[in-house]
């Protein structure tokens, strides 16, 4: 069986080796709906803080700051064998907050650039090139400035700006053509699309997350002779002896436009939309022969394959029936407690979980307000972090917490685990916090776990303290107090007598 095996193995393995490559180049795709220290590397004054990246940070007048996010992973622009140029888009969400309103400036940037080390200057620099040696650092950037600076002759202090490979923009157009004011401390959602194939950049601005029709910024340009290399994406921010804070919460990117391509043609300027012709030429000898043996490896393969398939459909579908099982008696246990309710009717009294309708931020997640048009009531849904945890797990904590009761916890209304997410849903306090909440429903399933009448199912003071420091996961709480049980059977040989004749048992 292992030899079959072991020779289905290298047929397959020898198959594909031949079998010539048709895709030239990858297209990427990544979206963070927040950030973490995993994808990024932060340079300068950048800082993480619930998920949101901060460029600069709050200093005293008249110091100044500067920092930079950007994406560890370097985005391939340019295939060499097709001579192709990728086009790209982004979106991401910013705001400008400033401590001192009569204090402003510099301003923030997008940019693409093959280098990832520079630490950008402060004031009119932008975070993005070093003083000292402005033409090192090699880029193309959209500018979100605050400030008018007469040295790299800006327009106005709130402004849009193409810069590339220097800080005199090439193009810019002023915000308030749009009615946006970047130290107005709102949030601003920015698109930016480069085509390619029409040589065109275009920038869009809102208050809302709903894209405009119209662009603030378009500029005819051919980007294809500044991204001949991998680049880095990201994001820097300066400041000018001002108390000005930039943050960006959320980021998506993607590139386009990367066509397959036969082996060995190499189409000069292949735009987005163009279509390869293959024409009606005999397949050579060494063609039908790859035909013959991808065949083979389908015809090895295809068996294989379904047999796995099966496999794991069936390990799933048991899983999943006894997961049901154990979730419709939970549910019925809570049955008498707090609502269920359903994701769409959660997903539309959060306005789709929107970020301006977050009201708290806790070690287990996001907590949103919400409006339930039906009741006319208004609640706090927590988004839990954890959603790999399992619906069964999820329940039985809840029944717990469904059955607490005291003047200084905030009630319970509701549960949700839909869609992979947990949900529960608290009654609203203008003036409460529910990270408090948290923290005593945690204390309080620490103490049960550590009262548990069986001490080998008690955590250890170290599992206690990493509990406690949010770096271990809560212990599951048996839903009913677990009993012991002792059994003991004395046989008369166990007993013996003493020399006084006293019973004693060995």
């Amino acid at each position: 069986m292992l030899s079959r095996n072991l020779l289905v193995f290298l047929l397959l393995l020898f198959t594909f080796n031949e079998f010539p490559s048709l895709a030239s180049a990858e297209n990427t795709t990544f979206d963070f709906p927040y950030f973490t220290f995993w994808n990024f590397t932060l340079l300068g004054d950048s800082h993480l803080k619930n998920g949101v990246v901060g460029l600069t940070r709050e200093l005293g007048v008249p110091s100044s700051s500067s920092g930079s996010l950007i994406y560890n992973n370097p985005i391939q622009f340019f295939d060499q064998e097709s001579n192709i140029t990728a086009s790209f888009s982004t979106r991401f969400s910013f705001a400008i907050n400033n401590v001192n309103p009569s204090s402003f400036g510099e301003g923030l940037t997008f940019f693409l650039s093959p280098d990832n080390q520079t630490i950008g200057s402060p004031e009119g620099y932008l975070g993005l090139v070093n003083s000292s040696d402005v033409d090192k650092n090699k880029f193309v950037a959209i500018e979100f400035d605050t400030k008018l600076s007469t040295q790299f002759n800006d327009p106005d202090e709130n402004h849009v700006g193409l810069d590339i490979n220097t800080l005199h923009s090439i193009k810019t157009a002023d915000a308030m053509l749009q009615d946006i004011d970047f130290k107005s401390g709102n949030l601003i959602t920015a698109w930016i699309d480069y085509k390619n194939d029409f040589r065109v950049l275009n920038v869009f601005l809102s208050y809302s997350t709903l894209k405009p029709q119209t662009p603030l910024l378009s500029v005819d340009i051919d980007l294809s002779v500044y991204l001949k290399q991998d680049m880095y994406v990201g994001f820097s921010a300066s400041t000018d002896g001002s108390t000005e804070i930039h943050s960006i919460e959320n980021w998506s990117f993607r590139t386009f436009g990367f066509l397959p391509v036969r082996p060995g043609s190499h189409p000069h300027n292949v735009s987005d939309s163009s279509v390869t012709i293959i024409s009606d030429v005999p397949a050579s000898n060494s063609t039908n022969k790859h035909h013959k043996r991808l065949g083979l490896g389908l015809g090895i393969a295809g068996p294989a394959f379904f047999f796995v398939v099966l496999v794991v459909f069936g390990y799933v579908s048991v899983k999943k029936w006894k997961d049901m099982k154990i979730e419709k008696c939970l549910k019925a246990e809570i049955s008498t407690g707090p609502r269920e309710f359903s994701y769409k009717e959660l997903y539309a009294a959060t306005r789709g979980f929107h970020s301006t309708r977050i009201i708290g931020r806790g070690a287990f997640g996001n907590v949103y307000k919400a409006f339930f048009v039906s009741s006319g009531t208004v609640g706090a849904v927590k988004r839990s972090k954890h959603s790999h945890e399992g619906k069964s797990e999820f329940l039985a904590e809840l029944s717990i917490i469904a059955g607490l009761r005291h003047k200084n916890l905030v009630q319970l209304q509701g549960w949700c685990a839909e869609k992979g997410e947990l949900l529960l849903v608290y009654e609203f306090m203008p003036n409460g916090s529910l990270d408090k909440e948290e923290e005593m429903r945690k204390l309080l399933l620490v103490g049960l776990s550590c009262a548990h009448p069986d001490s080998a199912e008690r955590p250890s003071i170290r599992r206690v303290l990493q509990i406690l420091n949010n770096e271990a996961e809560l212990i599951a709480v048996p839903r009913m107090k677990p009993t012991l049980t002792f059994s003991c059977s004395l046989k008369v040989e166990d007993i013996v007598s003493d020399d006084e004749d006293s019973r004693t048992t060995a």
